[in-house]
């Protein structure tokens, strides 16, 4: 795993990928919030809080994240080095992680500087500090867990298609839906009292639990539950690739 892993990092950053992905996130999240007017601008709010971030970051993550996973398999596939890997003294598990947390860490290390989002905050805060700490931290958690989610997504999409444009739309298109679409069925209130239920089952509704302060068992189960779904699906597209 740690090879494929080295691997993965390797090419993104001997590329401009990775720094074309760390580059326009933080540019787009910085754009919105401290320069263009608007409702995300943290300057003009009037008070002292992180909410624009948490808002944009998850609708920028579904379309950044597709681009980063979109070659995962698909190119191993188009050019056939799958089979060879598949060949080598490693398992699909590892090779599948190895590709999963290497495009998640790029993730990671696009989120780090932003952190200096919550300092910036808690400076700006009147007096000095005071700032709801306990969202912040959560929301930053929550944000982990919806990349983990997204990247999971992303990975098994890159198994379905030869075409890595493919994989990139179906990643966005999933990504969305599991994001935002079970809370735009229950807005229509069709169901009644399940309304909520269905509302649950998106990610929309457990990032925005963890982003109150308050971890729960709940929402971290929702998350790890969606990541190993769509990796146990791309070990079996994996094992049946042809």
């Amino acid at each position: 795993m740690i090879p494929i892993l080295k691997k993965e990092l390797t090419s993104f950053f001997s590329s401009p990928i990775g720094y074309l992905v760390v580059t326009l996130y933080l540019l787009v999240n910085g754009l919105f919030l401290w320069v263009f007017e608007g409702d995300f601008n943290i300057l003009h709010a009037g008070f002292a809080d992180l909410n624009s971030y948490f808002f944009l970051a998850p609708w920028i993550f579904i379309f950044l994240i597709p681009a980063i996973t979109m070659r995962s398999f698909s190119d191993e596939i188009n050019t056939g080095t799958i089979e060879i890997l598949k060949t080598k003294p490693i398992t699909n598990w590892q090779i599948i992680l190895g590709k999963y947390l290497g495009a998640l860490l790029l993730v990671i290390i696009a989120i780090i500087p932003t952190l200096i989002y919550a300092y910036s905050i808690y400076q700006l805060g009147n007096p000095i500090g005071n700032v709801a700490i306990g969202t912040t931290l959560g929301s930053f958690i929550g944000l982990l867990f919806l990349a983990s989610a997204y990247t999971a997504i992303g990975i098994f999409s890159s198994t379905l298609s030869k075409n890595q444009i493919v994989s990139f739309l179906v990643a966005v298109f999933t990504s969305f839906f599991l994001y935002y679409g079970f809370e735009a069925l229950a807005s229509y209130n069709l169901l009644g009292n399940l309304d909520y239920t269905v509302q649950n089952l998106g990610m929309s509704a457990h990032f925005n639990s963890i982003g109150k302060g308050v971890i729960d068992t709940r929402d971290l189960i929702y998350f790890f539950s969606v990541t190993i779904l769509f990796l146990f699906l791309t070990n079996f597209k994996i094992e049946n690739a042809k």
